[in-house]
């Protein structure tokens, strides 16, 4: 069997879920499994976190998914619904859509519902994808306050730059002027709120609230760019490993791979890891004579050499004189956080997670 495969730990991600609860103590947490959990596999994620406070997604059919598998918690659907003929299946699955524009909010207002809906009303403080804002603010709240067909109401906002310099005074600033304005509406019910991301969670306590909506944390990744996971005490759930598959020895003037972008300075050894951009790995990694992209072999950090292909890359052996055929290779996880492996690409740990294809095995190490 070819020896590519991505290790999930349960631990990890107990871990991971437990500090999210320790760091927002007096909140709620949805578990953000969208894009499959983040590639780390929804039945598998769901499972093992079958005690978190709530769910989070967008694909209706992982949301139904959960339903099915036996999850009784509320799952938050993060775009909401797409047309109107979905309302049904959301009150039938007891589903919790994000309101974030006018013609939302009318169709749950003249829907025919077995059942209230409970809403999160998103609003547009600054990040300018998806809320209401302006006039649409005063019908939506109006409407979530008095309407039949609504019944829990949470107001919620997402930060642009929760992991940058500007903070999220200014967004903040605008969604507590949103919050008063609402509260003389809610004269008959409560709403409750949701602000913080892993960003927002990690570093400002203040949007906390009602409930945070951890993501990328819980899959061990750090969300700020030149702040490890470490640094949070996070553990990698996802370890992707495989194995070194051939070896060559480079003579001075020798190219490796595609496009011979990696010239041989001296005489060196390269090893041939099974693993390549149809596995996930990205193709753009860097290995020219410049820069590499970090890599285990054996428990040795060394660099990858060439172009990443299909199906194999390349890497440097010169310095592991002990590593042969069948050398265990980390191209990311335990011992290598792809914090460093996606700094090094050019891209985020969001994408490698999400990157890893079909045709690599997960497997449950606890």
């Amino acid at each position: 069997m070819r020896p590519i495969r991505a290790e999930l730990s349960n631990k990890a991600l107990l871990h991971n879920y437990a500090l999210t609860k320790t760091k927002a103590v007096k909140s709620q947490v949805f578990a953000v499994v969208k894009a499959n959990a983040y590639g780390h596999g929804l039945d598998w994620v769901a499972r093992t976190l079958r005690d978190v406070d709530a769910f989070a997604t967008l694909e209706i059919d992982s949301a139904i998914r959960l339903r099915t598998k036996g999850v009784t918690q509320p799952i938050l659907m993060l775009e909401g619904f797409f047309g109107v003929d979905e309302l049904a299946i959301f009150a039938r699955h007891h589903l919790t859509p994000v309101v974030h524009n006018l013609e939302q909010i009318k169709a749950i207002a003249d829907a025919e519902l077995e059942a209230p809906l409970d809403v999160f009303l998103k609003f547009n403080t600054g990040m300018n994808r998806l809320g209401l804002q302006g006039g649409l603010s005063g019908f939506a709240v109006n409407t979530a306050a008095t309407h039949r067909n609504i019944g829990a109401v949470t107001f919620m906002t997402h930060f642009a730059t929760a992991d940058g310099k500007q903070g999220i005074a200014v967004q903040l600033k605008s969604f507590e002027e949103i919050i008063k304005a609402a509260k003389p509406v809610f004269t008959q019910k409560r709403f409750t709120q949701s602000l913080a991301n892993s960003a927002a969670l990690l570093r400002y306590p203040e949007t906390h609230r009602d409930w945070v909506r951890p993501g990328i944390m819980l899959y061990g990744s750090s969300p700020f760019d030149g702040k490890s996971a470490d640094d949070f005490g996070l553990k990698p759930v996802m370890t992707l490993r495989s194995e070194i598959i051939a070896t060559q020895t480079l003579a001075i003037g020798d190219t490796v791979g595609y496009g011979a972008t990696y010239t041989a300075q001296k005489k060196m050894r390269i090893g041939i890891v099974a693993c390549g951009y149809a596995d996930g790995y990205p193709r753009h990694a860097p290995g020219n004579n410049i820069e590499g992209t970090p890599v285990l072999v054996s428990g040795a950090h060394t660099r990858t050499i060439g172009r990443v292909s299909m199906d194999m890359l390349a890497v440097d052996l010169t310095d592991i004189p002990h590593a042969h055929l069948g050398a265990p290779v980390t191209l990311w996880g335990e011992g290598l956080s792809a914090d460093e492996v996606a700094k090094a690409a050019g891209t985020i740990s969001y994408e490698l997670f999400c990157g890893v294809t079909a045709r690599v095995p997960m497997v449950e190490v606890e």
